[in-house]
């Protein structure tokens, strides 16, 4: 049976409230037994990463460059693209379900790839997307925290018809 991929998406640059959120966020895509797929970088990203490795969780990130060097310490499998921005498409559509943590732009392209693909996403702090705007049959939850956000993902997943884990 294959593992469950939970991408974490969020900004290289973040505060201490969405540090926290990502570190936790991390933890608990670990105790799920989840791999934590994400960008690969600082900020959000390496706060997740360091938080599934205090669970002993699995990390995997989509470098923008060409270096493994750039890879944050906390990051088990570091696949370096090259492809710059355009490897938020991967972060985004290789996962069952998406936890945004603040972002700007980059964070921006990865929910609209991850909610056309109809792949469950909870949004921490991040955009704020109008629910009466999407189509129906997107799943997407502004949570007020990390526990919210990673329980409301791992139930949608398992409605996903497509879900084999």
């Amino acid at each position: 049976m294959r593992k469950v991929l939970i991408s974490v998406i969020g900004g290289g640059a973040a505060g201490p409230a969405e540090i926290a959120a990502a570190r936790e966020v991390g933890r608990l895509i670990a105790r799920c037994r989840a791999v934590l797929v994400c960008g690969g970088l600082g900020g959000v990203m390496e706060a997740a990463c360091c938080g599934a490795h205090e669970e002993g969780g699995e990390t995997l990130g989509f470098l923008p460059g060409e270096a493994v060097s750039d890879a944050n310490p906390c990051l088990d499998i570091a696949l370096p693209t090259g492809l710059g921005e355009a490897r938020n498409f991967l972060v985004a559509r290789v996962s069952d379900g998406v936890v945004a943590v603040g972002g700007a732009l980059g964070t921006l392209s990865e929910l609209a790839f991850a909610l056309k693909k109809r792949i469950p996403v909870a949004a921490i702090g991040s955009w704020d997307l109008e629910k009466e705007r999407l189509p129906r049959n997107i799943v997407f939850l502004r949570a007020a925290d990390a526990a919210e956000a990673v329980r409301f993902v791992f139930e949608n997943i398992r409605r996903q018809p497509f879900h084999k884990a």
